[in-house]
């Protein structure tokens, strides 16, 4: 499933005129999630226009949900097995959540045609907010899952330039549900209140949070959602009750931040500039859709934007973003340039980042990669598949 604002939705009715938030939510190959978010999909349709909550977030978020990435792993599976089991693999025998590039080192396997699949879905729409459904532990884990030290291997874990947003994703998702914020699996585990760094727990190459990260501008977590991968069928609506609350926050959560268009002086909307917050660019800067739009995901307080043009020095803007979103929109900051020419027909000088290990030349430690007191005491001795 990802959630994402959506380019031009037709039931918009917002304030403004052009697209909103949209989220896309995706389940690799167990049982729970695919279960659930059938569930969602049917609570979403029957409220609609009945439940006021519900009417306004599907009148102002685009919901993309794909219930299974996997169904020949699914199908495959003759006897379930509670903690490890064939369906795993696609037909080829493939693990699909290490079948994604890898921007920390060089992933080798064949892509196959699922994971091709997705990552040509995620360029058709502007998706900002997703998250990934497994089994088998209950924690919300976030990015990185892969790292090198300048993203804090050095202290056991691997941090993006947006950690205190990924961190208070995961919290929404799991402070919501009680079994994943007091880890009830029975393991020893590096959770803490059901959340940790992907990294933290173990490190994983090709996966999709990662890659829905940095390569499509889509923040993602990894959700894992049961302790057993294949549950009994009679205990499948209980999961339903647990995450249906958390699932409903989460979609929320796509408008927080900001966001907007970015204009020349003839009022032309911009393609392909660069939008960044000054102290947080990512390795694969974060650009303007085809029609102009940028959204980031922000929590409360202030920020400098930063819109970069080829060709002329830098525009920056202030924006503070309010403690609370109003009426399911983040923040609305449409920026004027104050160039002019013919802007509108910026060239793309690189317009899709290489699929390359992009981190294995970055040195030095950003703030966010120094120890703190929390993730020394995560633990490794319990390692748990996603």
């Amino acid at each position: 499933m990802h959630w994402q604002h959506h380019p031009y939705l037709t039931t918009c009715c917002t304030d403004f005129p052009y697209p909103n938030p949209s989220t896309t939510s995706d389940h690799i190959q167990e049982a729970v999630g695919r279960e659930l978010l059938l569930h969602l999909i049917e609570y979403l349709v029957t409220r609609d226009g009945r439940d006021p909550e519900i009417t306004n977030l599907i009148n102002s978020t685009r919901i993309h949900i794909m219930p299974s990435m996997n169904p020949d792993g699914f199908e495959a599976v003759v006897k379930p097995d509670c903690f490890y089991n064939d369906g795993r693999d696609n037909s080829n025998l493939y693990d699909l959540n290490r079948n994604f590039p890898d921007a920390f080192e060089l992933n080798e396997v064949p892509r196959q045609p699922e994971t091709v699949a997705v990552m040509k879905w995620l360029t058709t729409e502007t998706f900002v907010l997703s998250a990934n459904l497994h089994g088998g532990a209950l924690v919300a884990s976030y990015p990185f899952d892969n790292g090198v030290p300048a993203t804090g291997t050095l202290y056991s874990r691997s941090l993006t330039p947006d950690d205190d947003v990924f961190q208070y994703l995961a919290n929404t998702y799991a402070s919501r549900n009680p079994d994943m914020k007091r880890n009830s699996c029975r393991i020893k585990t590096g959770f803490s209140n059901g959340i940790i760094n992907g990294y933290s727990w173990y490190p994983l190459k090709g996966g999709m949070q990662d890659y829905n990260y940095i390569w499509a501008q889509c923040f993602e977590i990894t959700l894992e959602l049961s302790c057993c991968k294949y549950p009994r069928k009679e205990k499948l609506p209980g999961f339903w009750k647990d995450n249906k609350d958390s699932l409903i926050e989460y979609i929320k959560q796509v408008h927080i931040g900001v966001k907007g268009q970015v204009f020349d002086q003839n009022q032309t909307p911009l393609s392909n500039v660069t939008v960044e917050v000054q102290d947080r660019k990512h390795i694969c800067p974060y650009r303007t859709n085809k029609f102009g739009e940028y959204y980031l995901l922000l929590l409360p307080g202030s920020y400098v934007i930063e819109v970069t043009v080829p060709g002329h020095d830098p525009h920056l803007t202030k924006v503070t973003i309010p403690p609370k979103s109003q009426n399911f929109s983040a923040l609305k900051k449409d920026i004027l340039l104050p160039f002019r020419g013919q802007l509108n027909h910026i060239s793309e000088s690189n317009p899709l980042c290489p699929r390359i290990p992009l981190y294995s030349e970055l040195q030095g430690h950003s703030a966010a990669t120094k120890p703190s007191l929390f993730l020394f005491l995560v633990t490794l001795f319990h390692i748990l598949f996603k």
